[in-house]
């Protein structure tokens, strides 16, 4: 029973010291007055210049319709032709350029909100990606639901070549899509 006692004064002194270590001995400690931080002047909330919030072209009830049962048409937005980037050498005839990147199959690799950054798009994904090192690229401007987008593709021969392209990037942990 003695050890019992001198084990638990032990142990009741141990956390005594820890505690005192801890928060005992604290100088310059911050106390809780009670007292309110003043407002600045002025309202904090403020009613909004447009309360419905910024609406873009093409959206709207559509899905609460089809929730509700009512049936709608599919709509394509109209497009101009695609044209196809120039990206050749500077020492190849520009009439040559526009024929060599039409032909063939696209992989798609990314889309952008202009023609230079795609170009440089490309460069980086050639850095990361090797099955894009030696391949050939275009740059085809179109319209979506944002406005005006660049699609970045590599070109390949043919739809086999496009696919196995694109599953390589895919192996490499790229993202691609085939466009034929």
């Amino acid at each position: 029973a003695g050890f019992a006692v001198v084990g638990l004064l032990v142990v009741g002194l141990l956390v005594g010291a820890i505690w005192w270590a801890t928060n005992g001995h604290r100088s310059g400690e911050v106390v809780a007055d009670g007292s309110t931080i003043e407002a600045p002047e002025g309202p904090y909330k403020t009613k909004p210049e447009k309360p419905g919030g910024k609406t873009f072209e093409g959206t709207g009830n559509t899905s609460f319709a089809v929730a509700e049962g009512q049936s709608r048409e599919g709509k394509i937005v109209d497009q101009a032709p695609r044209k196809p980037a120039e990206t050749a050498s500077p020492t190849a005839a520009p009439a040559a350029t526009e024929a060599a990147q039409a032909a063939g199959v696209g992989v798609q690799v990314g889309a952008y909100s202009s023609r230079a950054a795609a170009e440089k798009g490309w460069a980086t994904l050639q850095g990361q990606f090797s099955p894009l090192q030696g391949v050939k690229h275009r740059v085809v401007e179109g319209r979506a639901d944002i406005g005006t987008v660049y699609r970045l593709q590599a070109v390949a021969g043919d739809l086999a070549g496009a696919n196995s392209l694109c599953a390589a990037l895919r192996s490499a942990g790229g993202a691609c899509q085939v466009k034929p």
